[in-house]
């Protein structure tokens, strides 16, 4: 239990008036209740201020748990400074079922789950997975043998899809991940994930394409306001370069989700949000009431100033919009009608009610335009009788450039769900198990490589050939590394603890190995026993954040005003073979290195790389 005392239930009641707090003794899930409700409303700073009170009398194993949401709470206060502000289209609710099949994506390229590639039950966000028929590369997401959802991919390669694999460690955790979309160019790869560096519940993500490593690399929390407390995903840039959509639970119903429609903007502004009102406001995306707000300059001007052209433009942009409904409409009718000389039974009578039903609609659609088309052809008869000329040119780029913002009142069409998947994929190699065993047949290791920090390890024996299989006696996995004279020598096992290789020793002097030994390296290097042991609660390794300077010279004012409001480590400027770089650091852990690497990415700061900054061998 934790103690709530009464300062913070006072500090509570302060800063809400609608979350009832008393000064009584509250469990771990009663306190999450309320600051979730505190940050849901974007109040993160209360929420922190009341983690940070609380936890000073949590026994251990709460305090962990009053840790990490605390975490959440500060990530909400730091992005808070780097919101971008995007030009809201259109927002539409839609059933969690089907939402994804309102994305002007390619039809009849969502696969329900369960699929072959995705055995989830459904019961989560994920209802789909986005697989073309003309796809080359495959990403999805898929839950582990553990339960938790990771982002996989395959390539085609001649007749045959290659086995699953997971992508890098940066971008797989401790929890889920989900919808995994390219960018149209293939250079960007959006997701929403539970696990990185977020404010709770799914955020949004993107990784750029790093052709050096040909892998992607550190992915970026979105920030506000495509991400929130609450959970965002399914995020992509449509084809033509018009518009970003993403979907997120936030305003809604467990069984719903909000589909949000923004302009496109390549080279976002952030800035700095102070209050959570101001915040709130800006994660709501409400589309823009005045096309005004949307463009600014002269728009107008080029309108002109007559009601009636004003008008004029706007039929120009429904009839528009009318005449793309009913082609996308004839279009999807078509290929229902294709479909259906090639199914049978009762899918064949569900489909063919369906295209029923879909015919009962297009001449209502069709009455629609022709009657918008009959008031603007009135409208062009008027202006001629006045003697008022117009360009139709002119004014049908006008309207079309209006059509993007809120006036246009963006269309939702429904896209068919495809086929089940059915593909030949190779299955994935089993990974060679690094893990002391002992097992019916010894194994070799594939890579002699020991890992970088402390190691132990059983040397076996030293011998002056290669040693076989049989000589093993089941021990799993077994090292090489050449001695002196030409001689092998062979080590079983990768331990990091004195204590944990000791206890494994006499397995292995039982299987005939009487005069094995301990032995112990540092980075690959062999070290004497006694000191690995003095170093071994004091040694860690250390990473730094290095920048390159975008014009390859130097950060701007403002980066390094950044820079210095998101850490206080260290920070130098180096010069290395004429590669101007900054270096951020050291820091303890990796998990520290990322959490400041999104919050530098956020600001705008983009060519980062983490990398190792040696051992730490200090005492405290």
């Amino acid at each position: 239990m934790i103690s709530i005392s009464a300062i913070v239930s006072a500090k509570s009641a302060e800063t809400s008036d609608t979350l009832a707090f008393r000064p009584e003794r509250m469990n771990l899930r009663q306190l999450q209740s309320v600051t979730d409700s505190l940050m849901r409303e974007y109040r993160f700073e209360e929420a922190f201020d009341i983690f940070t009170e609380v936890s000073a009398g949590a026994d251990s194993l709460e305090s962990i748990a009053i840790d990490e949401m605390m975490v959440q709470a500060q990530n909400g206060m730091n992005m808070s400074g780097f919101c971008s502000t995007p030009v809201a289209v259109a927002k539409k609710r839609f059933s969690i079922k089907d939402f994804h099949l309102f994305y002007p994506l390619q039809d009849y390229s969502w696969r329900a789950v369960p699929n072959q590639l995705d055995n989830s039950d459904g019961k989560g966000f994920v209802k789909a997975t986005y697989w073309p028929d003309d796809a080359e590369s495959l990403y999805w997401s898929a839950s582990d043998s553990e339960g938790i959802r990771n982002v996989y991919r395959s390539s085609f390669r001649d007749t045959v899809w290659t086995a699953p694999e997971l992508l890098n460690e940066q971008m797989t955790t401790s929890s889920d991940e989900i919808y995994p979309m390219v960018s149209p160019d293939g250079k960007q790869l959006f997701f929403a994930s539970k696990g990185l560096y977020g404010m709770g519940g799914y955020d949004l993500y993107v990784s750029n394409w790093d052709e050096n490593l040909n892998d992607w690399g550190i992915p970026v929390n979105m920030g506000f306001p495509y991400s929130s407390p609450f959970d965002d995903f399914l995020f992509i840039n449509t084809s033509d370069g018009k518009y970003s959509m993403f979907a997120s639970n936030r305003e809604c119903s467990a069984d719903s989700v909000y589909i949000y429609v923004l302009e496109y903007d390549s080279m976002p502004v952030r800035k700095a949000v102070d209050t959570p009102e101001e915040l709130k406001a800006l994660c709501s995306l409400e589309p823009e009431k005045n096309p005004s707000q949307i463009y600014s300059g002269n728009s107008g001007d080029e309108l002109g100033e007559n009601e009636e052209i004003r008008q004029y433009s706007k039929m120009l942009v429904n009839v528009r919009m009318l005449r793309d409904s009913i082609y996308s409409f004839s279009q999807s009718l078509d290929r229902l009608r294709n479909r259906l000389s090639e199914v049978s039974g009762d899918e064949k009578s569900s489909l063919a009610a369906e295209i029923i039903s879909r015919e009962s609609q297009l001449p209502k659609l069709q009455d629609s335009l022709l009657r918008e088309t009959r008031s603007l052809q009135k409208l062009e008869l008027g202006f001629l009788q006045s003697g008022v000329v117009i360009d139709p040119e002119k004014l049908q780029k006008e309207a079309e450039r209006e059509a993007v913002g809120s006036i246009s009142g963006f269309t939702f069409t429904k896209k068919n769900p495809g086929k089940r998947i059915t593909i030949d994929m190779l299955s994935p190699e089993p990974e060679f198990d690094y893990t002391f065993q002992i097992l019916p047949e010894g194994r070799f290791a594939q890579d002699n490589t020991l890992p970088e920090g402390l190691v132990y390890q059983i040397q076996l024996f030293v011998i002056s050939k290669e040693a076989t299989v049989n000589q093993l006696k089941g021990l799993s996995p077994v090292f090489e590394r050449p001695g002196t004279n030409g001689r092998h020598i062979y080590s079983v096992g990768v331990f990091r603890s004195y204590k944990d290789v000791l206890s494994n020793l006499n397995k292995v002097k039982r299987l005939g190995f009487k005069n094995s030994v301990i032995v112990s390296f540092l980075d690959g290097k062999p070290v004497n026993v006694t000191k690995a042991r003095s170093l071994e609660k004091t040694i860690h390794e250390l990473f730094q954040i290095r920048i390159f300077p975008p014009n390859g010279n130097s950060l701007s004012e403002q980066e390094i005003t950044n820079i210095k409001a998101i850490t206080d480590s260290d920070f130098s400027r180096t010069l290395e073979d004429g590669i101007v770089s900054y270096i951020i650091g050291p820091f303890d852990s990796r998990e520290e290195v990322s959490s400041i690497s999104s919050s530098l990415k956020a600001s705008g700061i983009t060519n980062i790389r983490t990398e190792s900054a040696g051992m730490s061998s200090v005492k405290e």
